[in-house]
């Protein structure tokens, strides 16, 4: 596993979802390379595909050493271990109050959550936590820092899967849940094992928020986030691709939704921002990220939110940053909304053992 997953989170400390800021993002460079083809520009409809997909990478950037993070990412952990082909593997389904460390349960009340997956080897008795997050804390995932000596906004914006040995009990049972999902071999380990590397390789960004035309069911979804809970539902997947058979259990997660009308691309920090890009688009761009930069007084903090209020409620304008290009989001009613979903664990796939 890449550095940034091959070390743990200590006891405790969940983030995904969260809301405090780190110091600054950073910087992608031009070695990055595209694996699915660059989105389609402004032309018609029928060239554009909702929700937008997610960009995947070749492979994962050193961080910008300008972006620090408040909390050490990872900072206990562990590789992956090979599994013994027989052995029975619990698989726990792991979820907490984000930030629970410092507020207790009261982000729990509001039904913000963290979500993890805990295992255990019958064979060793030893326990394992799997989990994935963001490195610098998720304000400089979701909104830049605007450095005075640089024209376009400055994002840190990565996320990475974090194993560990151990899970904390008292951590996950107190206001949260640990609950036996599934039993698996070994085998099925090893080859999750496998998946989760190459996964963590290429999904190298955190995305937090969804976009839907409405909350009604059926709405039009144009953005999906790509976070914490994500991971897990798509290990899910994996694992029942493997041929797990998931427990009846209901399993809910926290998700935060954005409702605003079709997106308009804009386009991305070169076109934007560059020589010849487009200067009052980048001012207003910049203009909207302003009331959001991190480490705020009492009263800049009040300040900044009736200018939020202003330009996301009353003039109803919001600029998303996704896959490193900017959208438009024309804003409706209810702007903004934090659910907590019943998703169902996945069914095993049948097809893959030839039943």
């Amino acid at each position: 596993m890449v550095p940034a997953a091959s070390t743990g989170p200590g006891a405790g400390v969940r983030r995904c979802a969260g809301v405090a800021l780190g110091r600054a993002p950073w910087n992608w460079g031009t070695a990055l390379l595209w694996l699915v083809p660059r989105w389609q520009t402004a032309g018609s409809r029928s060239l554009r595909q909702w929700p937008v997909p997610y960009k995947r990478f070749s492979f994962r950037p050193e961080p910008d050493p300008y972006c620090q993070a408040k909390y050490t990412f990872c900072p206990t952990g562990s590789p992956i271990p090979v599994m013994k082909d027989d052995d029975v593997i619990e698989v726990f389904r792991l979820q907490a109050p984000v930030w629970e460390f410092k507020y207790g349960d009261l982000l729990g009340h509001l039904k913000i959550m963290h979500d993890a997956i805990g295992f255990r080897s019958t064979l060793t008795d030893k326990n394992y936590t799997m989990e994935w997050y963001e490195l610098f804390q998720l304000g400089n995932c979701t909104f830049p820092h605007l450095r005075p000596e640089m024209n376009a906004p400055f994002w840190c914006n990565q996320g990475a899967a974090c194993f560990f040995e151990g899970i904390d009990d008292n951590h996950w049972k107190e206001n949260g849940t640990l609950v036996l999902v599934a039993t698996i071999s070994g085998n099925m380990f090893n080859k999750m094992a496998q998946w989760v590397k190459q996964d963590n390789e290429t999904g190298i960004y955190y995305e937090t928020w969804t976009v839907q035309a409405s909350p009604e069911k059926g709405a039009e979804t144009w953005f999906e986030s790509y976070d914490c809970s994500k991971f897990v539902l798509r290990t899910y997947e994996k694992l029942a691709e493997l041929g797990a058979e998931f427990k009846k259990t209901e399993t809910n997660y926290t998700r935060i939704f954005l409702y605003s009308g079709e997106p308009t691309y804009l386009g991305n920090e070169t076109s934007v921002f560059g020589p010849t890009g487009n200067k009052t688009l980048a001012l207003a761009i910049k203009r909207f990220y302003y009331p959001f930069k991190p480490h705020l007084s009492t009263k800049e903090f009040l300040l900044s939110l009736l200018q939020i209020f202003d330009a996301v409620i009353i003039h109803r304008q919001f600029y998303l940053f996704y896959n490193f290009e900017y959208w438009f989001l024309p804003m409706k009613f209810p702007f903004i909304k934090i659910t907590y979903e019943e998703i169902p664990l996945p069914q095993r796939n049948k097809t893959y053992f030839g039943l």
